[in-house]
């Protein structure tokens, strides 16, 4: 069989999705909900919590995630790319790939998160989160060296992939970020979306896309909607699936 350059991009690509979302071995899933077997439509939804897998987002939003780096790409929107909240590192580690298979050499891919888990609520300060248990799930909390060594076993650990250890509040702000051109948000909560979004939405370039993993969930669905609000933030949120959502930033007029 002969491979033209973009067949052998796909190819890659294509094999890459199914090694990191645990399809291609039928990886079966950790969480309580399950049952312990391995069902392909819920994980290309993103419904299950895979045991060995580096990504839950599920086979429909990384199709999204590919498709809207491609985009980037082929648009040539100004930027680099991000994730925070990024838990064993999948979705980094596919953004870095589409670089790698597009020959970008420029752009970096930004991996921010806590690497402890999830926050426990402030609910004085975001009543949204009260009660919120994502704090509690053991799974959630994966270590810098573990999502390091994932990028290293794809070959895909260099200088550009950029590690922000932290709670968001703490360090999205001073991040030294330039400009992005895909920042994905899966915090979960009212508090982790909020802070990212404050300190990273003026730095989506113009033409940039915005993903919102966990819109389903109220709290991270309300801050995204108050956030808009407060900023006049009118463009569509187009549904990726049952669970995440996605806008593109508005090209000023000529």
């Amino acid at each position: 069989m002969h491979l033209t350059r973009t067949g052998t991009r796909t190819l890659y690509l294509d094999l890459m999705q199914r090694c990191l979302s645990g399809t291609i071995y039928e990886d079966p899933p950790q969480d309580p909900w399950s049952g312990g077997q391995f069902m392909p439509n819920r994980r290309a939804n993103g419904l299950d919590w895979p045991s060995a897998a580096h990504t839950m987002i599920g086979q429909l939003r990384m199709d999204n995630l590919r498709r809207l780096v491609e985009t980037a790409l082929t648009d040539q929107t100004p930027g680099d790319l991000i994730e925070a909240g990024v838990w064993r590192g999948g979705a980094c580690i596919y953004m870095r790939a589409i670089l790698e298979a597009y020959g970008d050499t420029d752009r970096k891919v930004f991996v921010a998160d806590s690497f402890a888990g999830c926050p426990p609520p402030n609910p004085d300060l975001y009543p949204a989160d009260a009660d919120d248990p994502h704090h509690t799930y053991a799974p959630l909390a994966v270590s810098l060296m573990q999502v390091r060594d994932n990028f290293a076993k794809y070959d895909l650990l260099d200088h550009r992939v950029v590690f922000i250890e932290g709670w968001f509040r703490d360090t999205l702000h001073r991040a030294p970020i330039d400009r992005l051109a895909v920042l994905r948000l899966d915090g979960d909560l009212y508090e982790s979306t909020w802070d990212a979004l404050t300190a990273l939405y003026d730095k989506v370039s113009a033409g940039g896309f915005v993903i919102i993993d966990d819109h389903a969930l109220p709290g991270c669905r309300k801050a995204v909607r108050d956030f808009r609000e407060q900023h006049d933030i009118t463009e569509p949120i187009v549904a990726i699936d049952a669970t995440g959502a996605y806008w593109q930033k508005a090209t000023p007029p000529h």
